[in-house]
């Protein structure tokens, strides 16, 4: 992992093997239902939903600082604890980078791999829910320099010194889709006019580890998405993009992305916004 321009935002398996007991380190699992977690977990790991404690009902991201506050409290979270982010969806590990980062929190880590790798290799589960003593968590507030929003996007169309990166599936940019499945009436599909469109899960090998620095590398600058641009990536609730400002900010060493984190959730519901289909 040495490569990546920042190494040490990524821990591999054997590392979190070595520090399951550390006292300093709290594992986060993060998905949409807890039965997954509840069948079987790295060991220590605190579940979050992602629907009740980092959405709104509207699928908003939830950027309330004192919704934050009381998440990380009764996760046995302090403002010095090592974060060790993972899920069971392909990224989720490297959005939670990017939301606690987004509060401030200096110490966070993804679980290179996620439980993908983990259970592969045969490595220790749990079944018991894991409960830690509550803390005293102070947010330090919104970092507004790791988000876009939707009126810089508007400004940015069909300018070449910026990119808006669409990270979603062939089937949500082509507007087949709205999210993962067939429209309802009233939503509205397609993609950001001039967006480069380039899967999310593409970054990934089938052991879900991040490819190489070069690898990835290759894999935007075919897209024409270039470390001298400003690049925004979205997707349609903010997850998968903040994925994507992660690989490309940490691990490829970009020095301009911030992540649209309203996305398609919000662009397709905008007024009098352009849809490209």
């Amino acid at each position: 992992m040495s490569q990546y321009a920042d190494p040490s935002v990524l821990v591999d398996t054997q590392w979190l093997a070595n520090h399951l007991n550390d006292p300093n380190i709290r594992i986060i699992e993060v998905d949409v239902s807890p039965e997954p977690y509840k069948n079987a977990h790295i060991p220590g790991a605190v579940f979050w939903n992602i629907f009740t404690d980092l959405l709104l009902p509207d699928l908003k991201m939830n950027l309330d600082a004192i919704a934050f506050e009381k998440l990380m409290a009764r996760s046995g979270i302090t403002n010095d604890t090592t974060v060790i982010a993972y899920g069971s969806y392909p990224g989720t590990g490297a959005w939670i980078f990017w939301l606690l980062k987004v509060f401030g929190h200096e110490n966070v880590r993804v679980l290179n791999g996620g439980y993908q790798k983990w259970k592969s290799e045969g490595r220790p589960l749990a079944t018991e829910l894991s409960t830690f003593a509550s803390t005293d968590y102070h947010s330090k507030g919104i970092d507004a320099h790791l988000r876009v929003l939707d009126d810089e996007v508007q400004a940015s169309i069909g300018r070449s010194a910026r990119v808006l990166l669409d990270v979603r599936t062939l089937q949500e940019y082509s507007g087949e889709w709205f999210f993962d499945r067939t429209p309802q009436e009233g939503q509205l599909t397609g993609h950001i006019p001039g967006a480069v469109h380039l899967e999310h899960i593409l970054t990934l090998n089938e052991d879900g580890t991040f490819k190489s620095f070069n690898e990835l590398k290759n894999l935007y600058d075919s897209k024409g998405i270039t470390p001298d641009k400003e690049v925004f990536p979205y997707c349609a609730i903010g997850g998968r993009s903040g994925y994507t400002w992660f690989v490309l900010k940490y691990l490829l060493g970009y020095p301009n992305v911030r992540n649209y984190d309203g996305s398609w959730n919000e662009w397709s519901r905008l007024p009098d916004v352009a849809i490209e289909r």
